[in-house]
C-alpha cells in the first residue's frame, strides 16, 4: 500500500475544501482507521497468547 501525502490535519477547517479532497481525505482516513485497528487487534492476540501460556492477570 502507497502512503499517500497528507497535508491535512485533524479538526482542520473544511469550509475551502473541494467535494473530491473531502472524499479522498475520508478514504485516507478510512485506510487509516483500518491499519489501525490491525494493529491493535495484533496486540490483543498477542496478549492473550501469553497471557494463555504464562497465566492470566490476577
Amino acid at each position: 500500500m502507497e502512503n499517500p501525502k497528507v497535508d491535512f490535519a485533524i479538526g482542520g477547517d473544511l469550509y475551502g475544501i473541494s467535494i473530491h479532497e473531502l472524499e479522498e481525505r475520508i478514504s485516507i482516513l478510512e485506510d487509516e482507521i483500518a491499519r489501525v485497528k490491525g494493529e491493535l487487534a495484533r496486540k490483543k492476540h498477542d496478549i492473550s497468547a501469553a497471557e494463555g501460556l504464562f497465566g492470566g492477570k490476577g
